[in-house]
């Protein structure tokens, strides 16, 4: 498993747009990936548990990624998070 904690720098956080688009980076890959954020844990294949999770601009959040591709699945959804999700 491989991890990494990031800021979230989007102005409007995780919201229904950055959702979709982490969800579709992460099912890209055949590893698990997953958001922590406080004491929760996210899926981050599921639109609907990454609009939930309530994470806002300025929130630090971390990235876990465990299988076979968890090192190419860690860079892609961070650089996509840590470049704003497009927005």
């Amino acid at each position: 498993m491989k991890s990494r904690k990031i800021q979230v720098v989007n102005p409007s956080g995780l919201h229904l747009r950055p959702a979709g688009l982490l969800c579709q980076t992460s099912m890209k890959f055949q590893s698990k990936v997953t958001i922590l954020y406080k004491d929760k844990e996210i899926n981050a294949k599921s639109v609907l548990n990454v609009m939930a999770s309530g994470v806002k601009c300025g929130s630090e959040i971390e990235v876990q990624c465990s299988g076979e591709d968890e090192d190419a699945a860690l860079e892609a959804v961070c650089s996509l998070i840590e470049n704003g999700l497009e927005e």
